[in-house]
Parts: C-alpha cells; sequence; structure tokens
C-alpha cells in the first residue's frame, strides 16, 4: 500500500505542477509606428502635463476644480473603488486562518428510570480554527484577480476624470465662442439696421426702388433670426457646464469672450507611441482587466481538484467550574474534499473561463487600437484646424477692406448699394468663420490633451491598496 501512497503524492504534485493559465494566447499589440510622421517625438509629452498648468486660464482652472470635487459619476466611480479596494483586502486575508471562539453552559436533568432525575451539566470554551490549504492556488488567483479588479476601478476612475475635463473645457470654450458669435450678430444687426433706415430714406425719398429696401429688410432679419438660435445654444451649453460641475443651472461669472489672437502651436509633443500603453488610464484599465480574467481562469481550473482543510477545536470542557481549567479539549480534523461526478460542471465552468479571458484580450487589443487611431486623427484634424485659422483669418481680412471699398465706391456713385449689402453679407459670414475657426483651434487642442491621455492627475493621489 505504501507504493499507491506515494503514487497518490506524485499525481497530485503532477496536477499542482500544471496551471490552467500556461497556454493562454496574450494580447497583440501591433506596430503602430510613430507619431513622427505627422508630428515631432519629444522626450516630453504634451499629456506629461497636469491639468492645472496645461488650462492657463484661471477662470477655467476653478470650473475644473469644482467638476473634480462634485460631479456625481466622479464620486460613484471613487465608491466603486474603495469598495474594490477593501474586497481585495478581503481577498488578502483568505490566505490566513480563520480563529473564533465558542463559550457554552448546558443544565441537562435526565430521568431515564424513574428513580429521579439526574443532571449533567457541562461548561466549555472553545477556540475554533478553520484553515484551507491553498494547494492548486486558488486562493493566490482569487487574490490576484481581486487586485486586477481594484486597480481597474482606479483606472477607470481616472479615465472618467480624463473625460470631464475634456468635457468642461469643451462646454467652457464652446461657451465664449458662443458669446463671440452673439457679439458679432448684434454688432451686425446694429450696422443692418442703419442701413435699414438709409434704404427706407432713399425708397421714399423716389432714389431706389422697393425691392431695394426690402433687401436691407431680409438681410436684417436674417441676422435678427440668429440670435434666439445662438441664445439657446447658450444656455444649453451654460447647463451642461453646470451638469458637469453637480450644480443646478445658473449664471456662471467671469465667463468672456474667447480670444481671437490664440494662435496654436504649429508643432505638438506627441510623445512615443509606446508611451501611449503606459498613460493613458482606458489602456490601463483594459490590461487589469485582462490580468483579472487570467486570475479567473486560474481559479476555475483550481476548483476542478479536492480541497484541503485543516480544522482546530482547542478549549477546555468540563462538568464542574471548580476543574474548569484542568479539562483541556482538542480536536484536529483533516478533510480532503472534491467532486466524484460532477457531469463536466467544473470542465464547462474552465471552459467558460477562457472565453472570456478571449473577450478580455480581444477587448485590450481594442482599446489600444481605437486609442492610436484617436490620436492620429485629432492630430491630423489640428493641423487641418491649423489651415482653417490662417485660411479664414485672410477671408475676414479681405471680407472687411472689401467691405470698406464698396461703401467708398457707393458714396461715389461707382456701385449700387446691393453691391453694399452683398459686401457686408460677406464680411459678416468671414467673421463668424473666423470666430469657429478659432474655436476649433482650442477644442482641438483640449481633444489632443485627452487623447494623449492628460488631465486624470490630480494633486491628491488615489490611495494604495493594503
Amino acid at each position: 500500500m505504501k507504493w499507491m501512497a506515494t503514487l497518490f503524492a506524485a499525481m497530485l504534485m503532477s496536477l499542482a505542477a500544471c496551471s490552467g493559465v500556461k497556454g493562454l494566447k496574450e494580447p497583440y499589440v501591433y506596430n503602430y509606428g510613430d507619431f513622427s510622421k505627422i508630428d515631432y517625438v519629444d522626450s516630453l509629452c504634451l499629456a506629461d502635463l497636469e491639468w492645472w498648468k496645461f488650462y492657463s486660464d484661471s477662470t477655467l482652472c476653478s470650473l475644473l476644480e469644482r467638476v473634480v470635487s462634485n460631479n456625481r459619476d466622479l464620486l460613484k466611480s471613487e465608491a466603486r473603488m474603495e469598495q474594490l479596494r477593501q474586497l481585495y483586502g478581503i481577498s488578502k486575508t483568505n490566505l490566513l486562518p480563520e480563529i473564533g471562539f465558542d463559550v457554552s453552559a448546558e443544565y441537562e436533568t435526565i430521568d431515564h428510570s424513574g428513580k429521579g432525575a439526574a443532571t449533567s451539566p457541562t461548561y466549555g470554551v472553545k477556540f475554533p480554527m478553520s484553515w484551507e490549504i491553498n494547494l492548486w492556488g486558488s486562493q493566490i488567483w482569487a487574490r490576484r484577480g481581486a487586485e486586477a479588479e481594484y486597480k481597474a476601478s482606479v483606472e477607470d476612475s481616472r479615465a472618467l476624470k480624463m473625460e470631464l475635463i475634456a468635457e468642461t473645457a469643451e462646454a467652457y470654450y464652446t461657451l465664449m465662442a458662443l458669446e463671440n458669435e452673439l457679439t458679432i450678430v448684434h454688432r451686425t444687426m446694429d450696422t443692418r439696421e442703419e442701413s435699414v433706415r438709409i434704404a427706407k430714406l432713399r425708397y421714399e425719398g423716389g432714389l431706389t426702388s422697393e425691392m431695394l429696401y426690402n433687401q436691407t429688410l431680409v438681410e436684417y432679419s436674417s441676422a435678427a433670426a440668429l440670435v434666439p438660435q445662438l441664445e439657446q445654444r447658450w444656455y444649453e451649453t451654460r447647463d451642461r457646464l453646470t451638469l458637469l460641475m453637480g450644480e443646478v443651472p445658473h449664471d456662471i461669472d467671469r465667463i468672456g469672450k474667447l480670444p481671437q489672437a490664440f494662435v496654436g502651436p504649429e508643432k505638438l509633443p506627441a510623445g512615443m507611441p509606446s508611451d501611449l500603453l503606459k498613460r493613458r488610464p482606458d489602456i490601463r484599465a483594459a490590461e487589469q482587466r485582462l490580468n483579472a480574467a487570467r486570475a479567473d481562469v486560474g481559479m476555475a481550473y483550481a476548483d476542478r481538484f479536492p480541497s484541503f482543510r485543516i480544522s482546530l477545536l482547542p478549549g477546555l470542557d468540563n462538568d464542574a467550574l471548580s476543574r474548569f481549567l484542568k479539562s483541556p479539549y482538542n480536536d484536529v480534523i483533516g478533510s480532503l474534499a472534491g467532486p466524484l461526478i460532477d457531469f463536466g460542471r467544473r470542465k464547462k465552468k474552465y471552459k467558460a473561463s477562457l472565453a472570456a479571458y478571449e473577450e478580455a484580450r480581444l477587448d485590450y487589443e481594442d482599446v489600444v487600437l481605437r486609442s492610436f487611431t484617436e490620436v492620429n486623427t485629432i492630430l491630423h484634424t489640428y493641423y487641418h484646424v491649423q489651415e482653417s485659422f490662417y485660411r479664414t483669418k485672410e477671408l475676414r481680412d479681405a471680407s472687411a477692406e472689401y467691405m470698406q471699398l464698396a461703401q467708398l465706391q457707393f458714396r461715389a456713385g461707382t456701385i449700387n448699394y446691393i453691391d453694399v449689402l452683398d459686401a457686408q453679407r460677406s464680411y459678416f459670414d468671414a467673421q463668424i468663420s473666423f470666430s469657429n475657426a478659432v474655436r476649433d483651434q482650442y477644442l482641438a487642442l483640449v481633444s489632443i490633451y485627452k487623447a494623449l491621455g492628460g488631465g486624470w492627475r490630480t494633486p491628491n493621489p488615489t490611495p494604495d491598496a493594503f
């Protein structure tokens, strides 16, 4: 029989040496080249700047601080992160034995023969201890899975913060750009109102036709019709901004106009593509979920084999309190329990965990692919926005000069007043286009900062796990 025990022990050791995760396919990270084809490579990256340094506008920084402190989605993500941190702490203690206590006093009265009742008191104090030996590594895998879930929640919170920072900045710049458009429209309405007054006088004096007078009314009305649309967009953007801050809709002080003299840098330090994998929290979150899925595979594999548990029950037990301390009690139990016939349930659970791992692996590859695509797209977009800025600036300046010349020639009597109206319309459109081009520059910079993984850092670092 000794050789059978030796063979059984050897089988257990060989099974323990096997790992259900050895054959798992690792994620494939494609060779995405580098950003130097559309940008210059630098040891530093734009996203390495903290958001309170990247956004130099003090009003915007004040709004961002309120978002970070009060946004409900962000607060919920932090609560979720704390929950998983505590669960990770529990998983680490599962490797240790559990010790309890049991204090009992029993006073039994029995009359078996009818000759009188007999008493049988029993007093006991016991300290039950139970410990499951980590024979196949199930508890180790459980701890790794809990750790990966906690770390994924940390990265999820950071990714959400990155999104909220960018969304707030976009809303802020959009709100300022709408202020610019409203100013342009109101200024144009004043000009066109004067044109209506002049056209009316000339029409009533018989100098121009009614059609020209009606044309000036059309031009004025077309500009006036833009006001309610722009105001509606302004209030919608304002309310979106206050919602991000976790506040009810209200007026925001010191929201001015978007500076029109802004010219973005021609080159942006985008860093190396390999650094993007380390910097973007959404990529790191997907990586941690992949680690959690790997741990689930290890747990499912280990659950197919028997578990070994040791139970110890030391204490004191006696029928008299006077002799209580002189009656030690001990009970030791070792048990090996496992499945005999489960009709393939554990095997199917293991295969299901393999499929879940494959899903997590593909999800990680998808997040990486989308991240690199996003960076490349927004970098190209930024340079087209820069080109559009210069072109619309030239168009605005040329339209302004064209309008001034048209007014001079009309006063000289060389052109009709309808030509002046056409020049005014062109200048109005050019001003709006230029204002939007400036806005797009700001928004593109915000998008680049977010795409490169900037905006999640905080002055108060996330607490480490246990």
